[in-house]
């Protein structure tokens, strides 16, 4: 046991979370030991504590960590004058790169939140929510301008949502299209599905 190594743009404690949500997603946050973590960080499990308090901090950190990206995404999106069609075609690419290239944070965050602890769990719950109603307005204001069919916005959100979380059985599948096929495909179906008629 060693050092942990790291490269120019990670810091330990970056490796440290990295492998922490891969960890995470294979075992799920209550059956994952800080001994393991340690084992495949490549260090002794006490040097984790140089750099983290507990396994519940990992948590809190990769699922704020994703949740802040995605914040800051849709507040940049929403700011940008252009369609509410083209707002959430810009949303879903985002969210579709996210789980391609962030798979498993994105997955723990959307999976093992639940292990949470308040005031953190009630937070994120918050946040969830949030999100979800700012974009449910924005199809809504799609709808009152015409680009979107007269279509029930939280059930379009509940969707969108669970079609890019599926995204995960595309990273088990051993006959995968590629990335951009995939992105492109569900932009075709989720989007062009949303287009009012002319």
């Amino acid at each position: 046991m060693g050092r942990i190594k790291t490269n120019n743009n990670a810091s330990r404690k970056d490796i440290i979370l990295q492998k922490a949500a891969i960890l995470f997603k294979e075992k799920g946050f209550k059956a994952a030991s800080m001994r393991e973590l340690a084992e495949v960080v490549g260090v002794e499990a006490a040097s984790l504590y140089n750099h983290i308090k507990s396994k519940s901090e990992l948590l809190h950190e990769l699922v704020f960590n994703v949740a802040n990206r995605f914040v800051l995404k849709i507040d940049e999106i929403e700011s940008e004058q252009i369609s509410s069609l083209k707002k959430m075609e810009k949303i879903l690419r985002f969210h579709i790169v996210e789980m391609i290239h962030h798979y498993e944070e994105v997955y723990v965050s959307d999976r093992e939140w639940k292990h949470l602890s308040d005031p953190y769990l009630s937070n994120y719950q918050n946040q969830r929510r949030v999100y979800r109603k700012r974009l449910a307005a924005i199809i809504e204001e799609g709808i009152r301008n015409k680009e979107i069919k007269p279509i029930d916005a939280p059930t379009v959100v509940l969707i969108f949502l669970h079609a890019v979380s599926g995204i995960e059985s595309w990273h088990r599948s051993t006959k995968k299209i590629s990335a951009e096929e995939l992105e492109q495909n569900m932009v075709a179906i989720l989007i062009d599905g949303l287009k009012a008629n002319s």
